[in-house]
């Protein structure tokens, strides 16, 4: 038996990321309520959106480095310590100044997250588990999903809004307890970690890129294509996953009508769809090389057919005129954008070593969020009278992630990297 404290790390990460989809969903949910006590609009909400996801790719790049500099241990304490504070204090909430403040600083300290999941994803485990453990991860944020909207709108009944936030807040300060106790240091050190499964988990670096552990500086790092086709892929496709965890409640409460109880029974459908297509994605990739095909066999169909999946399902949700087909849809969308991104995600550390996996996963998340900005002005815009001309942009810009991936990124497998060195 190899062990299994790998899969207990992931399954630590994917409960914060649980808690992290709860915090930053709690306000979208609340919105209709929180708006008329604070007296802000629609634009406003745009406004929040944008200084969230501002700070939000601030901090993927900075907690990029971050976790690169001091280790994933501390770099998840960080960030989880100071994103719970934020969203509790989002109690004292009497005007959009302080709002905005809170959102901006929420963000940043939740962006943390994402490159600390990348970059303990290629310390812990093998090109052969990583998709895999890549979509255990990802399914903490499609449960933080389902979970969110019906637990902050039954909060909400009990002790209004701003109860539910202290509540959520408290929720990452409980998790650093576990965390503290239980990660010790990385696998290397890991007094927790069997001989046979550190054995494991070395050798099995050594399949990808990921056995060069050395910092790579920024500059070096961009001259490789293989980095841009990540930042690109993740520049058109994360839009459509942020379309719908921050505009889902107000499409429900515009286009049907929708109060908070009705959004809290609703809004966590499309999750759903999200989480199963997590773990298909990442399983599906798994069952590839396991069964002798090369890793770039196994992104290449689980990110197309995850891109193949969205595409028509966007287009149908154009039309859905009720509001049970239009999460159905929505839930499908949400599964082919989690295939697709799981194995996105894994690209850094598929094609270069683990001392730059935070880093590319930053700096692509920092081009999500970018691609995410110019969506978000535009829903106020285009939604004035019907959300089908967001949801038909959408469509539009899927198949460009895949092309993004496949044509600037070439095979995927290890880049022969060199301190310093420009590309061959």
């Amino acid at each position: 038996m190899k062990g299994h404290l790998r899969w207990c790390v992931i399954g630590l990460i994917g409960l914060a990321t649980v808690i992290n989809y709860i915090d930053r969903n709690a306000l979208a949910v609340m919105w209709p309520e929180v708006s008329k006590d604070i007296g802000a609009t629609k634009e406003d909400y745009a406004l929040l959106v944008t200084i969230f996801m501002i700070a939000y790719a601030f901090g993927q790049s900075l907690f990029g480095r971050v976790f690169d500099a001091i280790g994933t241990r501390m770099g998840f304490t960080v960030s989880i310590f100071f994103w719970s504070l934020s969203i509790a204090a989002h109690a004292l909430v009497r005007s959009m100044p302080l709002l905005g403040f809170l959102r901006a600083t929420l963000g940043v300290s939740e962006a943390g997250n994402w490159p600390g999941a990348a970059k303990a994803n290629a310390l812990w485990f093998p090109s052969r588990e990583r998709a895999l453990a890549q979509g255990i991860f990802n399914a903490g944020a499609s449960l933080g999903g389902i979970v969110s909207a019906p637990l902050v709108a039954l909060l909400f009944i009990q002790f209004g809004w701003r109860g539910t936030f202290l509540f959520v807040g408290i929720l990452g300060f409980i998790w650093l307890v576990p965390w503290l106790w239980f990660y010790k240091a990385d696998p290397e050190t890991n007094p927790r970690l069997g001989a046979e499964e550190r054995a494991y988990i070395l050798s099995g670096r050594s399949e990808t890129g990921a056995s060069d552990d050395r910092r790579m500086p920024l500059g070096e790092l961009l001259r490789y294509r293989q980095s841009w086709a990540v930042i690109l892929s993740r520049f058109f496709l994360d839009p459509v996953w942020w379309l719908f965890v921050s505009w889902l409640p107000i499409y429900l409460a515009e286009t049907f009508g929708f109060d908070v109880k009705q959004i809290g029974l609703f809004a966590w459908v499309p999750y759903v769809g999200a989480m199963l297509g997590s773990l298909f994605g990442g399983w599906f990739a798994g069952r590839i090389i396991d069964r002798g095909g090369s890793v770039h066999k196994a992104r290449t169909l689980a990110i197309g057919i995850g891109c193949a999946i969205m595409l028509p399902a966007l287009l149908f949700t154009i039309r859905a005129a009720d509001p049970l087909t239009a999460v159905l849809l929505i839930a499908c969308i949400l599964f082919g954008f989690q295939m697709a991104i799981g194995n996105i995600q894994t690209l850094p550390s598929d094609w270069f070593g683990g001392g730059a996996v935070g880093s590319l996963a930053g700096i692509s998340g920092t081009a999500a969020v970018a691609g995410t900005l110019i969506t978000t002005w535009l829903v106020p815009v285009l939604t004035k009278t019907s959300y089908a001309p967001i949801f038909a942009l959408s469509a539009a810009i899927v198949p460009l992630s895949f092309l993004a991936f496949r044509l600037v990124g070439g095979r995927v497998e290890p880049v022969a990297t060199q301190p310093q060195s420009t590309q061959e």
